[in-house]
């Protein structure tokens, strides 16, 4: 947790104070997920997949130039870059330092500059309504424990400001990735919720509550075509994807249950196929905003 304390009589200082209250077992359960999202190669799933989600994030939260920012779950900088872009001044939270790593290499190459803090989005190493907007591209659904990441998100988010959330919906493409491979993926842990439902709206509101107004929604499809066939679609994910790498990899002794996801996957892909010829996959998110209170 992080709390914030005054400075002396007659100041206006305040230092914030991260205090570890996490027990073993989570501290266990966020090297766990640090460890999967550090597998593979998310970067190119950033790079060639999911790219256009984060501006589309930037322009509904309606960033601008000077206000301070804060992109929970921030992977890459998909977000957290365009917001920089927009004149921003933009911190990049993520609990994965291998992906900050590379998110700053990026923003280098994009003539942007930006501040990037290992941070877990449950207990984020920031004071109470430090920044004017807090946002997750496909970030903060994947802490395990939905109100915590909630609370927090709004916490650090000052009254008045905007919090935007962008994620995988539970009907659509990535949401049913994750129902095809619950049968082959170890039990989750207690407490722990489906990244999908931060994609449904009603789960939303209900995280954020009577905290928030001007709740602003929509439903929309990414197109993927990186993907010439169904089976370059699990191919890629077997390698890149670090949820299903960490499926792959509990499977991993069992010829038969791999051969079973294999079809699986390749099965998926070919339901949510629009394409004549090349593989042509719609990707169905949610993007909510919405005013802290």
């Amino acid at each position: 947790m992080t709390q914030t304390t005054s400075g002396t009589a007659g100041t206006a200082a305040t230092t914030t104070v991260t205090v570890d209250t996490a027990s073993d077992a989570d501290r266990a359960l966020k090297a766990k997920h640090r460890a999967i999202w550090a597998s593979g190669d998310y970067p190119a799933v950033a790079r060639e997949v999911v790219a256009p989600l984060g501006p589309i994030l930037v322009e509904a939260c309606s960033v601008r130039p000077q206000q301070h920012v804060l992109d929970v779950g921030a992977g890459t900088g998909n977000a957290a870059i365009a917001a920089a872009k927009a004149g921003a001044r933009v911190t990049a939270s993520d609990l994965t330092p291998e992906l900050l790593a590379e998110g700053r290499r990026i923003a280098q190459n994009a003539g942007v500059d930006l501040e990037w803090r290992q941070g877990d989005a449950e207990a984020l190493p920031f004071a109470t309504a430090e920044f004017d907007t807090v946002l997750s591209s496909i970030g903060v659904m994947f802490a395990p424990h939905h109100q915590t990441a909630a609370d927090e998100m709004l916490r650090v988010c000052r009254p008045g400001g905007t919090l935007g959330v962008l994620s995988w919906t539970p009907e659509g493409f990535i949401g049913q990735l994750f129902v095809t491979m619950k049968p082959y993926a170890p039990p989750p842990p207690p407490g722990a919720s489906p990244p999908p439902l931060w994609g449904s709206e009603d789960h939303v509101r209900t995280l954020f509550g009577d905290r928030v107004t001007d709740v602003v929604t929509r439903t929309e499809t990414l197109t993927v075509d990186r993907f010439a066939t169904p089976e370059e679609f699990r191919d890629f994910f077997k390698t890149a994807y670090g949820p299903t790498i960490a499926v792959y990899g509990a499977i991993k002794d069992d010829p038969d249950q791999v051969a079973a996801l294999d079809t699986d996957l390749v099965e998926l892909a070919r339901r949510f196929d629009t394409g004549t010829g090349a593989t042509r996959l719609g990707w169905e998110y949610l993007v909510l905003t919405a005013t802290r209170a």
